[in-house]
């Protein structure tokens, strides 16, 4: 069993249910989403100046599957979920947006996967959420998740909007 955990946001139609649907089709046949943290409210990166604003969380997921595997579920409960990737606007709006930001300290650079996610240490919508959960998780190559969400500088652009 490997714990993972998975950063969820959304800025399109129902943005909570959009979340609580990708948490339910997440959590079946191997997985099981243990923990999940607090609902923020996060300005868009990147992508449209015009895109609403997302709601992001992360989740803890013990899994059964391996990396590939908890990757393509995450792909198909996206395509599942509305969003659409043929043609889309890179960063911009969408039903859900699934990514596995760390699954256990298994490190993987392919060309359509990696994980530490890329991106996370850069992003408070991800390292704020993911310290609420876990803020001793190990980043491979990094530190700590604590350690990561201090590096953070100026505003973490995130407002608490549910617990």
């Amino acid at each position: 069993m490997t714990r993972a955990y998975i950063g969820l946001g959304s800025n399109l139609g129902d943005r909570l249910a959009n979340l609580e649907a990708a948490i339910e089709a997440l959590d079946w046949g191997g997985s099981r989403a243990a923990v999940r943290s607090p609902v923020y409210e996060t300005e868009p990166v990147g992508g449209p100046p015009d895109q609403p604003r997302y709601m992001n969380m992360v989740i803890g997921v013990d899994t059964d599957l391996d990396v590939r595997d908890l990757f393509e579920r995450c792909q198909g409960v996206e395509a599942a979920l509305g969003r659409e990737r043929e043609g889309a606007q890179r960063w911009g709006p969408r039903t859900i947006d699934i990514d596995i930001l760390l699954f256990g300290d298994v490190v993987v650079d392919e060309r359509d996967l990696v994980v530490p996610h890329p991106r996370m240490l850069q992003r408070g919508f991800v390292l704020v959420p993911l310290a609420d959960i876990d803020p001793s998780a190990r980043i491979p190559g990094y530190g700590s998740v604590a350690e990561a969400r201090a590096a953070l500088d100026g505003s973490l652009g995130v407002a608490l909007v549910a617990r």
